[in-house]
């Protein structure tokens, strides 16, 4: 009997130790953190350069800008819809903030002209897609051809120099000498995003849009100013990411932005949001913004073709969504 005691009792830890590991590896954050370390690993071995401190830093500064992006996009994917225009988005707000900045040198009137253009043209997305009833797809799609051509014609076709200091320090400048303005920016927002999306009733209601619209709008949620509200967001982040990379490369560039659409949306999917809304986490949207920029950077590194880079990026989101699908099916 005593035997038979410590057999079940031997069981019972056992399972529970399975039910933990279960556990965690159903945890979206803890499951791309391992992702993330595997592969440092396997880059670090590949190349003695990967794995140093001027890297990493560069790894930090070419994620801040996909990243802020993703977490955007991570809430309109949330509620089962797509956001295609954020890369045009990101250069037309940039280049209207330019043209301010030049015309009044006033770096606080640039900067919020920028951010509120960004929100203006995600705006327009979720009117598109509520009132007008436009397909996600379709709007978005699109303002990703008015956007770009508005920067385009608004700049006519030929990128903005001469950003002062002040503007160059938000994408090169270090608190202390030590952390990138940028990597703090991009903590700021994603631990609002955090907030917003786990601790409030927007959050909530994001959440319940993207697993049932209907039964949502029935519960009594607006959804018409719900969507509105993330279409906004995302464009708003657009705009500031924008600022970023404007500051760090000390021009702003019409044609910037392309193909940021991809490399944000995969983020959020590499992250483990579900393309059909309802699931996801923004944390695990920054994690895949950085397995994204990781993956391209160790490319580099390794001295992959760029069109090959596209290639590897296309397929890690092919992957990331066969493996969605695989896992509902279960």
């Amino acid at each position: 009997m005593k035997q038979l005691g410590v057999e079940r009792v031997g069981k019972g830890e056992e399972s529970g130790v399975a039910a933990g590991i279960r556990g965690l590896s159903r945890n979206q954050g803890i499951s791309m953190l391992i992702i993330l370390a595997a592969l440092w690993i396997v880059l670090a071995l590949l190349s003695p350069y990967f794995f140093t401190v001027s890297n990493l830093f560069e790894i930090t500064l070419q994620t801040a800008v996909i990243a802020i992006i993703a977490a955007g996009e991570t809430f309109v994917i949330l509620t089962g819809g797509i956001d295609l225009s954020v890369g045009a988005v990101f250069a037309c707000a940039a280049v209207v903030g330019g043209l301010v900045l030049t015309s009044t040198s006033s770096l606080f009137l640039s900067l919020v002209t920028t951010v509120a253009f960004g929100a203006l043209l995600g705006f327009t997305n979720g009117i598109l897609t509520t009132r007008a009833r436009v397909p996600p797809f379709i709007a978005t799609l699109g303002m990703m051809g008015v956007a770009r051509g508005l920067a385009l014609i608004f700049s006519r076709g030929v990128p903005i120099y001469g950003l002062d200091q002040r503007y160059q320090f938000i994408g090169q400048g270090k608190l202390f000498n030590v952390i990138p303005v940028p990597t703090i920016i991009v903590l700021v927002v994603f631990a609002l995003g955090f907030v917003v999306a786990n601790y409030t009733r927007f959050g909530r209601f994001v959440y319940s849009i993207g697993s049932n619209v209907e039964a949502a709008r029935l519960s009594g949620i607006n959804i018409t100013a719900v969507t509105i509200g993330i279409y906004t967001i995302c464009g708003l982040l657009s705009g500031l990411a924008s600022i970023i990379e404007a500051g760090r490369l000390a021009t702003v560039q019409p044609a910037g932005g392309n193909g940021y659409e991809l490399l944000a949306i995969g983020a959020v999917v590499v992250g483990g949001t579900s393309l059909f809304g309802g699931e996801g986490s923004i944390v695990a949207s920054l994690i895949g913004a950085i397995i994204v920029t990781t993956i391209r950077n160790g490319l580099n590194i390794l001295g992959v073709n760029a069109f090959w880079q596209q290639v590897v990026t296309g397929a890690v989101i092919i992957g990331a969504v066969s493996a969605d699908q695989f896992r509902r099916r279960r």
